[in-house]
């Protein structure tokens, strides 16, 4: 995909949107979820920064940073030249990141055969998997990823102890691995008995090769690079290049990139420095007879490279993508930027970029999305390279106006940069920008990662370089830059500079032209291949299939011993209470004696957070179960508006671009964002993350957004034109198209869930925008109604999370005076939280009825898939233990459903969604040839658990009790992160304070049968028909087969169109008026039968 994480100045969303751009493409391995947190644990001392004398390896430098508690070190080995550099920062998790910087030449995808092959096996252990099973047992996973410029291995675990045991086998599966024939012929491609490609890398290259940004991302990277330039080429692989590529040109590729000396070793966390160099140590001297002398030749990727030349024209071309709705094109916009490790330039282009289109008062923003409508967004990251990258994207554009929607943005930018700019707003972006690295160095260890990998692929190796993240005067330097400069820079990087732009038009031709290529050319190579040829394929791959599936001996895993809970240092919050929430009881500690001194009359429900932090989070808990039902699809547009609107102000009215600026100032980041990140998603929450010494101005902000803002009529229509544009691409999402249709037929209308979706609004926001033309005085009534039904003081629950045992928080409670003198009426009690249990319909509380609903989707060419079952309804149901260990067992990486489904080539992920109190169970299949045959694995080989065919393995079993360890650091990673699951616990489940302990203690007690029973009892109705529901969405060529399966599972099947699934809310289209929607897949021919809806029930 184009995009990599930005360097150094990069703003919180973008760093995290590239970032998962490159994971969700390359990702190893799927992460689970957390669902406790601890409670009391006594801490692993780690001297952090200690080193003993080690004289192989020499200390580059040290140095602290000034804007976050953190501490790097760079160390470098004198025999073998790989770089270590440790972020010393205090939390429960140690995340590690083992870079290589990778190069090639060709599309062979040789890079990401590597990322899958190492895990295959290295030179002392000889076993697929042993290293996943060996971080599951020391609380932790591992995870890899391939960018075009670097390789990732990544080791998170909780703790340094467990860290410190896996490290030296990690590095030794990345220096000497095996790359067997067989790792390769099942992991990179192989053709099966019934010729079809498979192979796990193949598979997902096969899954995003035709998608439209992939499609644009190579056809961009073919203008922007000659041959002889890395950058041009597809480092995931091609489908083509795939299918031919060789196990020894994989081979000699590792020879030639994976040294000691183009390996850095990154590590976050809190790190024992001198166990870590005597660790590395002796890895080196295992592996010194395996890895070339430090003197031989050796030429240092990307930078002793051949750089490409600067662009000598301006290109513009387009390109088709395979997509059944032809209403809404993609664009990419690039040029070349300068060289990443030019710190200042780098945030001056940071700069500039929100300054152009960070929010909706900036100019592309301002202009392109919310007064001339001609796009939903406009995206923008940076390619962090020698030659950086500069990208813009127009989302959401019309495929009719693609042409000129990228002259106007051409245009905008050069008129831009003929007129003087707006310096206050540029200096409020710098100093913006600053406050969110700060934040971003204090709550995410992704920005030491990203900056470090940045620094060793690009930078001086000597640590100059790295050394420049020790402060932030960058941005004081900024401070200095005239309007002149200013203007001068924007011209020369993108003004004034030639720029290649490549149009994405969606073409249901070439989606029918591929399918029917594909089926010729799968159908030529069994004509050519016959039942003997196939027969010895099959019999080829179940030959590497054993030989890969050694299994690994219970005594090998058990020389790893799984480190002690008290190695682990987790985050600890005091919780303080005022207002409606000491209702739900008070604790005896420092933070809630200060908070009851400070003396207020304001009854608002306020919890209080008390962490280590520069900053003030404030989170506003809004319920809507006071909402009518037929307003809920309302809050998708209300929730757009919600910052976006002008407000009442003075005498008059602050016009909507002021009220943006003035929460830009005055704020780190303001959001509203799902209720779910609460773990309640019948929820909403205003969001805001501030100086100290800004509390107050936050507090008046949330009471004047809440009560003064003004549903300006101007304003609505284009946040209703920026969803409408966005549904065509989220309906070419099949994993979000499966959930919506399963979340549709299990839940009342009534369900937020429920209300939100794309395909209800598809329906009613048409309607919406219509009935806003006709009579808009009846469309601000409905948001006003809305409005009166939100917020009420028995609404509101309040999560406040700042440093208060240090005085950083000024008047803490009697702050909220501001917005409590707003209520007309008071409140003695808070409505209560919804319990999702509570939302679901007839279906939903007893599935099973429905059977199996297929529907076809011309934008994707695999199946994704959910099933549903009865699950729990409350967090204190004794079934829980025994439910967690049997999931997570199942889930292991490299065990159970990995080596039935993954291992199988059945599905790129299979895995439970862990709802305990939802009254649901689901099973969910992601990115599958056929789900029917994954489910049908996954169930063969839960019952084989269930019914003692197969017997459970004692090292699993740990391994899966201490991946429940993990989860309850993933949950409190960080010190906002310890606090908001605080805040979940006590407020949205109402569990006890030591719940998560007495939890991790019934885990350990769980046996054998107790994980039986669990599996028979919840798993495997999972995969019973009559007692529970398949939802699939798939490739149109895959339909039949799949009704037939799972026909013969015992399913009663239909098949249905997304159009099914849309709801209208009771909202009628104007009398006369069409709803005008381009439903092209009830229409579509060659469907093989599937047009329509109807059903087919298995006699």
């Amino acid at each position: 995909m184009i995009g990599q994480a930005p360097v150094r100045a990069s703003i919180l969303a973008v760093l995290v949107a590239i970032t998962a751009i490159i994971i969700s493409i390359y990702q190893e391995k799927d992460k689970g979820i957390g669902y406790f947190q601890s409670i009391l644990s006594k801490p692993f001392q780690v001297n952090m920064g200690s080193q003993g004398p080690n004289l192989r390896f020499r200390k580059i430098q040290r140095f602290d940073t000034d804007y976050a508690h953190t501490t790097i070190t760079q160390y470098e080995s004198k025999r073998s030249g790989m770089q270590v550099i440790v972020a010393d920062r205090e939390g429960p998790k140690v995340n590690g990141y083992f870079t290589l910087a990778t190069e090639i030449f060709d599309d062979s995808g040789a890079p990401h055969t590597l990322e899958h092959l190492v895990f295959m096996g290295s030179k002392s252990y000889h076993y697929k998997g042993l290293l996943d099973k060996l971080a599951s047992r020391a609380y932790g996973s591992t995870n890899a990823w391939t960018a075009t410029d670097h390789t990732a291995y990544t080791l998170e675990t909780a703790g340094w102890q467990g860290f410190a045991q896996i490290l030296p086998v990690y590095l030794e599966h990345l220096i000497v691995p095996t790359i067997t024939d067989a790792a390769c012929l099942t992991e990179v491609h192989h053709v099966n008995g019934e010729a079809n490609d498979a192979g796990v890398v193949y598979s997902e290259m096969q899954g995003v090769q035709y998608t439209s940004m992939e499609l644009m991302d190579i056809k961009a990277r073919r203008l922007l690079y000659p041959e002889n330039v890395g950058f041009r080429y597809e480092t995931g692989g091609m489908m083509e290049a795939l299918r031919v590529l060789t196990p020894e040109r994989i081979r000699s590729f590792h020879r030639a990139m994976y040294q000691p000396r183009n390996m850095c070793v990154i590590i976050i966390g809190e790190v024992d420095h001198e166990n870590l160099l005597s660790i590395l140590d002796q890895f080196e001297e295992s592996v010194k007879d395996d890895i070339p002398p430090l003197d031989a030749p050796f030429k240092r990727p990307w930078i002793e490279s051949a750089q490409p030349p600067p662009l000598t024209k301006t290109t513009i071309e387009t390109v088709e993508f395979p997509e059944e709705d032809e209403s809404t094109g993609d664009m990419v916009v690039g040029f070349f930027g300068p060289d990443c490790t030019n710190v200042v330039e780098t945030t001056a282009l940071n700069v500039l970029l929100t300054y152009l289109c960070g929010s909706s008062v900036a100019v592309l923003e301002n202009i392109m999305v919310e007064k001339e409508e001609l796009a939903s967004s406009i995206s923008y990251w940076l390619d962090t390279r020698p030659n950086s990258v500069i990208w813009f994207q127009p989302t959401g554009v019309a495929t009719e106006k693609l042409e000129f929607v990228e002259k106007r943005l051409i245009s905008l930018l050069k008129e831009v940069s003929s007129k003087p700019l707006d310096m206050t707003y540029i200096k409020e972006c710098i100093q913006r920008e600053c406050r969110q690295v700060k934040a971003q160095a204090e709550d995410s260890e992704s920005f030491y990662s990203s900056n470090i990998i940045t620094d060793y692929l690009f930078g001086k190796r000597d640590g100059s370089t790295l050394k420049e993240l020790a402060v932030l005067d960058e941005y004081d330097q900024l401070e200095k830059w005239t309007d002149e400069k200013w203007r001068a820079f924007l011209k020369t990087w993108i003004a004034d500079a030639h720029h290649i732009s490549i149009l994405g038009k969606p073409s249901l031709e070439l989606a029918t032209k591929l399918k029917e290529e594909e089926g010729g050319r799968i159908e030529k190579r069994k004509q050519e291949l016959g039942a003997e040829g196939l027969e010895k394929l099959e019999k080829k791959l179940d030959d590497a299939k054993k030989e890969n599936e050694v299994e690994i001996p219970a005594t090998l895993l058990e020389k790893w011993q799984v480190p002690p809970i008290e190695s682990i240092h987790f985050i600890e919050s005091q919780t303080a209470r005022s207002g409606l929430a000491r209702k739900l009881g008070v604790y005896e500690n420092s933070a809630q004696n200060l908070i009851d001194k400070a003396s207020s009359s304001s009854p608002l429900f306020v919890q209080f957070e008390d962490v280590k932090t520069n900053f003030v989070h404030i989170a506003v808990h809004v319920g809507t179960s006071k909402v009518a039902v037929q307003l809920k699809p309302l809050l998708s547009v209300f929730s757009d508006n919600f910052f976006n609107t002008p407000i009442k102000w003075k005498n008059g009215h602050m016009p909507f671009e002021q009220v943006v600026m003035q929460l830009e100032k005055e704020t780190v980041s303001y959001n509203l964002d799902s209720g779910s990140k609460f773990g309640d998603s019948e929820s909403f929450l205003i969001r805001f993350q501030v100086e100290p010494e800004k509390y107050a101005t936050t507090v008046e902000w949330i009471r004047r957004m809440m009560f003064d803002s003004i549903f300006d009529v101007t304003r609505l229509k284009a946040g209703i034109a920026k969803q409408l544009a966005d549904v065509p691409e989220a309906k070419r999402d099949g994993r979000v198209m499966t959930s919506e249709v399963e979340i549709a037929i299990h839940n009342n209308a009534s369900c937020l869930m429920v209300a939100k979706r794309t395909l209800v609004k598809a329906v009613y926001l048409r309607r919406l925008k219509s009935l806003l033309e006709k009579d808009p005085n009846a469309v601000v009534s409905l948001f006003e109604e809305l409005r009166k039904s939100l917020f009420t003081p028995d609404n509101l629950r309040i999560l406040v999370t700042a440093d208060i045992s240090n005085s950083k928080l000024p008047d803490p409670v009697k702050t909220w005076d501001i917005l409590n003198k707003a209520f007309s009426v008071g409140a003695d009690s808070v409505n209560p939280i919804v319990k999702p249990y509570t939302l679901l319909n007839d279906e939903g509380r007893s599935p099973g009825t429905v059977g199996a609903t297929i529907v076809p989707m011309r934008a994707i060419d695999s199946s994704y898939s959910i099933s549903t079952g009865k699950g729990l309804t409350s967090f204190s149901d004794p079934a829980i233990p025994a439910l967690l260990v049997a999931m997570q067992y199942l889930e292991t990486v490299e065990g159970t459903l990995w080596n039935a489904v993954r291992g199988n080539g059945l599905a790129y992920g299979a895995y439970f969604a862990k709802e305990l109190d939802g009254g649901y169970l689901h099973f969910k299949v992601y990115r599958s040839p056929l789900a029917s045959k994954a489910i049908a694995a996954a169930r063969d080989a839960i019952t084989a658990l269930a019914n003692g065919t197969v017997a459970f393995e004692k090292p699993m079993i740990e391994g899966a009790i201490s991946q429940l360890v993990m989860a309850l650091a993933d949950e409190q990673a960080t010190m906002a992160a310890a606090a908001v699951q605080n805040y979940i616990n006590g407020v949205v489940r109402g569990l006890e304070p030591d719940y998560s302990l007495k939890m991790l203690v019934q885990v350990r007690t769980v046996t054998v049968e107790d994980i039986k029973q669990a599996m028979k009892t919840w798993l495997l109705p999972l995969f019973e028909p009559g007692k529970s529901n398949v939802v699939v969405c798939c490739a149109h060529a895959m339909l039949e087969k799949l009704e037939t399966e799972f026909q013969a599972m015992g399913y009663k099947t239909q098949v249905k169109q997304l159009s099914d699934f849309s709801d209208d809310y009771g909202l009628e289209a104007p009398e006369g008026e069409e709803d005008g929607e381009n439903d092209e897949e009830e229409d579509e021919e060659g469907s093989g039968g599937s047009e329509g809806s109807f059903e087919s029930e298995e006699e």
